[in-house]
């Protein structure tokens, strides 16, 4: 069976420089398109590009509503069959352009990739999420063993996670000279750093409980002073495997090398949240939890403006319509101030919030 089409694969080539190049979209981005185009060339048996009419993308739309998905056996959902039409869509809108291409590819064919307005529709909803509680988290970091290194890194791992919001793939490759316990932050510098976006900033601590900042403490000062790493070591270390006693294959400690992916971390959420009995949350919905907490006790504009700088958005609730950026140093002593006793509002913070933009948008 035929398994590629060589020219296919130079105007695919093409195609993905200038997703990267010219569009500026990252691997991922572009992960997404060339999946796109292997489901749909699969489908085709990987005729020529050149052959493409509206009768191919009719097909593939009523093939793909009909395939299961590899984990959950059932039918694709809404949105992954919209995403895939989308990436195939943008892609016969460029070639349709390209030479080569334009007498052969009708630009309007593509249009017939588009799903019908129900399904759009359901494709495009937002649902409620699921977001861990605070006890929650606090719980399954309660739970998880410290007998070994590996395991206090794991819960130093998930601690660390609910104290400063931080992406998985950006505490993947940290290095311990990027957490200040003096100052009581993280320097996300985007050089080093794998933030979203290729965003710099600093994040303060949140103020999320002693008990879990002592958590994060300890295992630096174990990385620092009991095993003498250095500023360039990474924060969260990959495990090492090697032949164990039992001349097999085994986890045998730390090695200095940061993970590659985020899927290692991500593996450590589940066993955590599986061992303490609770479903699944993956380290990007701590984000969330914050973001909530961050509405229950932010009492003032400027408060929550620097609650969003600390998460690494520009923009929450397109940031109070540009409300206006606080200074690192007044970001750091009101996160800090937070974590001091709070009086119980009267009234509602979100109405609160909300009257203060009112006032500062009449008076603009």
């Amino acid at each position: 069976m035929k398994k590629h089409n060589s020219s296919n694969e130079r105007i695919k080539r093409k195609y993905f420089t200038y997703l990267k190049e010219a569009q500026r979209h990252n691997e991922a981005t572009v992960d997404v398109a060339a999946k796109a185009l292997n489901r749909f060339e699969n489908y085709t048996k990987f005729r020529d590009f050149k052959a493409f009419h509206h009768q191919q993308a009719v097909g593939f739309k009523t093939h793909l509503a009909n395939q299961k998905g590899k984990q959950s056996g059932k039918n694709l959902s809404k949105a992954t069959l919209h995403s895939t039409f989308t990436q195939l869509k943008r892609f016969f809108h460029w070639l349709s352009r390209e030479p080569g291409y334009k007498s052969r590819v009708q630009y309007y064919d593509a249009e017939y990739f588009n799903l019908s307005d129900k399904d759009t529709r359901i494709a495009n909803a937002k649902r409620p999420q699921q977001v861990p509680t605070m006890d929650q988290i606090k719980h399954v970091i309660t739970m998880m063993p410290t007998g070994t290194e590996i395991e206090r890194r794991n819960r130093a791992l998930v601690a660390f996670t609910i104290l400063t919001g931080a992406r998985d793939r950006a505490i993947a490759s940290m290095k311990l000279k990027h957490i200040d316990l003096t100052a009581g932050c993280v320097h996300q510098d985007a050089r080093e750093v794998k933030t979203k976006f290729s965003k710099t900033f600093t994040t303060y601590f949140f103020p999320v409980g002693d008990d879990i900042l002592e958590i994060v403490t300890q295992w630096v000062s174990y990385l620092q002073h009991e095993k003498l790493w250095g500023n360039d070591d990474p924060l969260f270390p990959k495990t090492r495997i090697a032949i164990g006693s039992t001349n097999q294959f085994e986890a045998v400690g730390l090695t200095k090398e940061h993970w590659s992916t985020a899927n290692s971390i991500r593996t450590i959420f589940k066993e955590a949240f599986t061992t303490a009995g609770l479903p699944y949350f993956n380290p990007h919905s701590f984000r969330n939890t914050l973001v909530q907490l961050g509405e229950e006790i932010c009492l003032s504009p400027e408060a929550f403006k620097a609650w969003s700088q600390n998460l690494g958005h520009e923009k929450v609730l397109t940031t109070f319509l540009s409300y206006g950026e606080v200074a690192c140093q007044r970001q750091g002593e009101i996160i800090r101030s937070l974590a001091e006793e709070q009086p119980s509002p009267v009234q509602s913070n979100a109405d609160e919030i909300a009257a203060a933009l009112f006032r500062m948008l009449n008076q603009t």
